[in-house]
């Protein structure tokens, strides 16, 4: 029988790509997204379109869905799980953006509270079998040990966004645990690739290199990120659906839920340098760099400890930056029209 997944979030980067992936590896799938304009919307609509083009073919049996609907909204949210009897859901719904959580937190409690809340509720009253959700490098905050490990202490987040995405953690821990709901957050790593997000910073570069306009680098160009390619997020995400945690008892504790999180990521911080390089090669083009000092909210490195995901589902990142980024590029020029 064919499984049927919800996708929430997927207008967005991520969620296009693994409702895509889904789709084409014979799911049905319902996808939610409420189109905000935290970035271009034209973008979300145009990730929209080709999701509709796969679901038009004669081809394919299976069948794609799409509701534009915030998951803050409940009656509209328990609609949807009430029609479209879900085996699996995958939050990838928030609001993102660490910087932007300084001037509208509001809108993070809404979606990465409230919405996260209203899905544990809708995944609990319709048994379903595994909820999966997207946590965040964020919630180690300003640890000093690398790489990050999953076993580490993620109680000092230094935005709200990374205190949203920790307290999703919590809660999805709580649902398990009481009534027996399988759940796996993944927190991902500086996810990048075509269809990306344009606050990203791979994104502006891109953009100011080909206008010959500055770039703002901060720390002063010392900061290192686990850049992860997009389909090496994909290839993890399928991973993960097709084999829910089971219960067990964790050190330390008596808790006894069928809940893991795991790091996604690549498991190869690359310096700011290095990234910039491999954006002016792609282009084959210099960058005017602003040099600045650290943002509020940011932090100088993230690394993952992925030796678990590597155990548990053999999740094994091959994406280079420069192979990353060549790709990015070339999806760059051709959706913007650049001679």
């Amino acid at each position: 029988m064919t499984k049927k997944i919800l996708v929430t979030g997927s207008a967005g980067f991520i969620g296009f790509h693994l409702t895509k992936s889904l789709f084409l590896n014979g799911f049905d799938v319902v996808g939610i997204d409420n189109l905000n304009d935290y970035y271009d919307p034209e973008l979300k609509r145009h990730r929209l379109s080709l999701l509709n083009k796969l679901d038009s073919s004669d081809k394919l049996e299976n069948s794609y869905k799409f509701f534009q609907v915030d998951i803050s909204d409940k009656e509209h949210l328990e609609n949807i799980f009430t029609e479209n009897k879900f085996d699996i859901v995958i939050n990838l719904a928030a609001q993102a953006g660490v910087r932007y959580s300084l001037e509208n937190p509001t809108a993070y409690v809404d979606s990465n509270l409230v919405g996260f809340v209203n899905l544990l509720e809708c995944s609990r009253n319709h048994k379903i079998n595994h909820f999966i959700f997207a946590s965040s490098s964020s919630v180690y905050g300003m640890n000093t040990k690398q790489p990050f490990s999953t076993n580490d202490n993620t109680d000092h987040p230094i935005s709200l966004y990374a205190a949203t995405k920790k307290s999703n953690e919590l809660m999805a821990h709580a649902y398990s645990h009481l009534f027996d709901m399988p759940c796996t957050g993944l927190r991902f790593f500086t996810v990048y690739g075509p269809l990306g997000r344009p606050d990203m910073a791979y994104y502006k570069f891109t953009k100011n290199i080909i206008d010959e306009e500055p770039i703002d680098i901060y720390n002063h160009g010392k900061m290192k990120r686990d850049f992860t390619y997009i389909d090496d997020i994909v290839i993890g995400l399928m991973q993960v659906i097709s084999s829910p945690p089971i219960k067990a008892k964790r050190k330390d504790t008596n808790a006894n839920a069928p809940f893991n999180v795991y790091n996604i990521g690549n498991n190869n911080p690359v310096t700011l340098d290095r990234f910039i390089k491999a954006i002016e090669t792609a282009l084959s083009k210099k960058a005017i760099k602003n040099m600045l000092p650290m943002q509020d909210g940011d932090v100088p490195i993230t690394y993952a400890d992925i030796d678990s995901f590597i155990e548990d589902y053999g999740f094994k990142p091959e994406t280079s930056i420069e192979d990353g980024i060549k790709e990015f590029v070339k999806w760059y020029i051709d959706y913007y029209g650049i001679e």
